[in-house]
């Protein structure tokens, strides 16, 4: 059984998941409007730049989690994801994920945005296992703050080695899927790296190293 990891915003959807939560939490009220959203889009800005700091990212958009309990988060996570991310998906990626499973391969996301997003979306698409960013919990409340080893860029590799390693499972045979230039590091460890709609910089390395080029709808 090999694996078969997937990136997820661009990748599984058309879009990214923590923008549209940012939408999502202005809409609700635990953020601050306009300014809030025109600061996150600067941010993925700098995201598909290859520029951001991860970290300035999520102590941003984490700011209106703070004293929040994982269930009353959830509570809105769940209609979110049914009504926002859903028709999101790509058909083409829901026929990828079959052909795997068909496969017998062992199906993955990994991915740069909260786990909490990231495990709510998994799951609508059958998958169970995920590696994203982990969040800090005290007395029960989302502190704003994130813990381990962030999945972003080199951190997805040291992630997915430490769980390669808790698994007992290795990369032979392993195919990942993304969109992102963020990715390349990732990409280069696999047995079978395959782009999805690349943005500029990776499809420039995935012509040179003649990697497929996938193009999902």
């Amino acid at each position: 059984m090999a694996l078969a990891i997937f990136d997820l915003d661009d990748t599984l959807i058309h879009g990214d998941c923590a923008s549209l939560w940012t939408e999502e939490m202005v809409r609700q009220g635990w953020a601050d409007g306009e300014s809030f959203i025109v600061h996150e889009q600067e941010l993925m800005r700098q995201y598909a730049a290859g520029t951001l700091s991860m970290e300035d990212y999520m102590a941003f958009t984490l700011s209106p989690l703070v004293g929040r309990t994982p269930e009353e988060v959830a509570f809105v996570v769940e209609p979110f994801v049914e009504e926002v991310i859903e028709p999101l998906f790509y058909s083409d990626a829901c026929r990828c994920l079959a052909s795997h499973r068909e496969a017998g391969n062992r199906l993955l996301v990994i991915s740069a945005s909260a786990h909490f997003l990231v495990s709510a979306i998994a799951a609508r698409l059958g998958i169970e296992e995920v590696l994203a960013i982990d969040l800090e919990l005290r007395d029960g409340l989302y502190t704003g703050r994130t813990q381990g080893v962030l999945t972003y860029r080199e951190g997805k590799v040291t992630r997915l080695q430490q769980w390669l390693a808790e698994q007992g499972e290795n990369l032979a045979g392993a195919s990942f899927y993304s969109d992102s230039r963020n990715d390349l590091p990732l990409l280069q460890q696999v047995d079978k790296p395959h782009t999805v709609n690349p943005d500029p910089t990776l499809r420039a390395h995935a012509e040179q190293a003649g990697w497929p080029i996938l193009h999902w709808r």
